[in-house]
């Protein structure tokens, strides 16, 4: 992970888009309900993100809201379990489950009507240490034990735009390791968390998220052009530890 801090700007080997804007101190004030689909790595640090900034929110999995009793007693009061479906009614939902599993999961949930999703995906797949598709030589991502997932030359928002229709879609959280949730601010400033979609109203409401929980908000754009550069594995800023100091 390279870390890079800067002073008002950023740099990077590949400059960022002329359109990027640039987030404030936090004076977030959240007032949409907030359901988070997947509880794994991602959808837990979330869970946890949100309930350190006393941010209310409904975690729900597969396995149903009874396997996630000791996790929401873990991470205190502002958190809750519920069903997919319960997590999924919130005006704010954030995906975050293994992209194999994003088209079963929300491809049969009731129709968006306008509410927000927050596409956390990354188009991998998780290899199983044992198999020889782990010690594929072809595959550059074979020692991080995942492979990219062929999209047909279309970015992975497209894609998943297609199993919530009437959706509005915003990419966030999907471009740091999950652990550095816990960390918004180190190095004596805030780590850079990038978002991009094509409604105004959906960026400014996910915005209201990012700077509610510590981070720092930097605008890449519309969903087709700053999603695909935030995206992992190939994305140029993906994986980039940004920090605003």
């Amino acid at each position: 992970m390279q870390q890079t801090k800067t002073h008002h700007q950023f740099t990077t080997e590949k400059p960022l888009m002329s359109d990027i804007t640039l987030g404030q101190e936090n004076s977030a004030n959240i007032d949409m309900s907030i359901g988070i689909i997947g509880s794994g790595a991602l959808g837990s640090n979330l869970a946890r993100l949100l309930a350190k900034n006393g941010i209310a929110a409904t975690i729900a999995n597969r396995r149903g809201p009874e396997s996630l009793a000791d996790f929401v007693a873990e991470v205190g009061p502002s958190i809750k379990a519920g069903t997919v479906a319960e997590a999924a009614s919130a005006d704010i939902v954030i995906a975050a489950v293994r992209w194999v599993d994003a088209e079963k999961v929300f491809s049969i949930l009731p129709a968006w009507n306008g509410r927000i999703v927050i596409d956390s995906t990354n188009p991998v797949e998780f290899l199983d240490p044992d198999s020889p598709d782990a010690k594929d030589p072809s595959n550059p991502l074979a020692a991080y034990g995942i492979r990219a997932v062929d999209l047909g030359g279309k970015s992975s928002s497209e894609v998943f735009k297609q199993y919530i229709p009437g959706a509005r879609v915003v990419k966030a959280f999907n471009h740091l390791e999950v652990d550095l949730l816990q960390e918004p601010k180190v190095s004596g400033g805030q780590r850079v968390l990038f978002y991009s979609g094509d409604d105004a109203d959906a960026k400014t409401q996910v915005r209201k998220i990012i700077d509610g929980t510590g981070f720092f908000p930097v605008d890449l754009g519309t969903l087709e052009a700053g999603g695909t550069i935030a995206s992992l594995p190939f994305g140029s800023l993906a994986a980039h530890n940004f920090i605003k100091i």
